[in-house]
């Protein structure tokens, strides 16, 4: 495990194309691009950004939800598929490690999914958000702990999780234990107002602090005409801005540099591994800081699936019945 690395990280915030199904997908190959040609080696993309979050169901009740939610279900993306190829291709050009939310279709249903392609285009992990939140459980099935994995990539070991399951403590535990080096977060932005991005910020400097690692948190954001263009009430157009907080946090705790709460743009850091075990030196959670023998995490970690075969029937008589037959005669 290298310690004395440093990895440039850019944090993407960016608008989404509400209007052309391929449009934000296009926005995202160019913002690979972009972030690579600043020296970038992991971009990070916001929550559900292909082809889009699901704002209106936010401000809609669900009985006015499905012209939307059909539309949304005919962009969604098929993994493995042409828009997830078109992302493979990007970093794979550029040389860079992509984290990308996308709504994914899985046949009848849709599901928050976190997708992270490493440097050479291999897609490495797939994972879908555990518990869809509030409103969002109107749009999104269920995912499973099969997810919950720390992976290697060209730039070190790499977790991921979904706006609110960092409210989920054994969540962010299940990626602690597996000793991630770099955490990406995304949430959608643009939504609940200026304390969303407080809460934020908070949520993101504790993950840091306790699991010893850098976060890579992306938001995205709406422009004025695209709030108006879900809601036309002025009172619910205030529930759809504000929430943005793109930033990028050390193992200290503290931000590498001025986090973006307002428009487009890209932040940009260097992550020195040596902080890592600066940090860990005094608090490592899962190491010499843990009591296992006190309190542990068990997962299920095998995927939820609606059909399973049974293991064949065994065609030999139990001895027992046989010794008991064999007796009576």
């Amino acid at each position: 495990m290298a310690t004395t690395r440093i990895v440039r990280a850019a944090a993407v915030q960016i608008a989404p194309d509400l209007v052309r199904a391929e449009g934000t997908l296009e926005k995202v190959c160019a913002a690979v691009a972009g972030a690579a040609g600043r020296g970038a080696q992991i971009a990070v993309f916001p929550e559900t950004f292909v082809p889009y979050y699901p704002y209106f169901s936010f401000v809609q009740p669900p009985c006015q939800q499905g012209r939307e939610h059909l539309q949304l279900y005919e962009r969604a993306v098929v993994v493995p598929g042409p828009a997830t190829q078109a992302v493979a291709d990007s970093a794979r050009t550029h040389g860079i490690v992509v984290v990308l939310g996308v709504n994914e279709r899985d046949h009848g249903s849709l599901y928050n999914t976190q997708l992270l392609f490493d440097a050479d285009g291999t897609l490495r992990l797939k994972r879908r958000k555990i518990t869809p939140t509030y409103h969002e459980r109107m749009i999104w099935g269920q995912g499973d702990a099969a997810g919950l994995t720390v992976v290697e990539t060209a730039v070190g070991r790499v977790g991921a999780l979904a706006c609110w399951e960092h409210y989920n403590p054994l969540a962010r535990y299940a990626l602690m234990a597996q000793h991630e080096q770099i955490h990406c977060a995304q949430f959608p932005g643009s939504l609940v107002g200026p304390i969303f991005a407080e809460q934020m910020a908070v949520t993101i400097r504790h993950h840091a602090l306790e699991s010893g690692c850098f976060v890579i948190n992306a938001t995205g954001w709406l422009t004025d005409a695209q709030v108006q263009s879900v809601t036309a009430d002025p009172q619910l157009q205030a529930a759809l801005r504000g929430g943005c907080h793109t930033a990028i946090v050390s193992p200290e705790g503290k931000y590498l540099a001025e986090p973006l709460a307002d428009g487009e743009g890209m932040v940009i850091a260097d992550l020195d591994f040596s902080l890592i075990t600066k940090r860990k030196r005094m608090m490592d959670s899962v190491g010499h800081y843990a009591r296992p023998e006190v309190l542990s995490l068990a997962i299920n970690d095998r995927p939820a699936q609606p059909m399973f075969a049974m293991p064949p029937m065994s065609t030999s008589l139990p001895r027992s019945w046989a010794n008991e037959h064999e007796s009576a005669d």
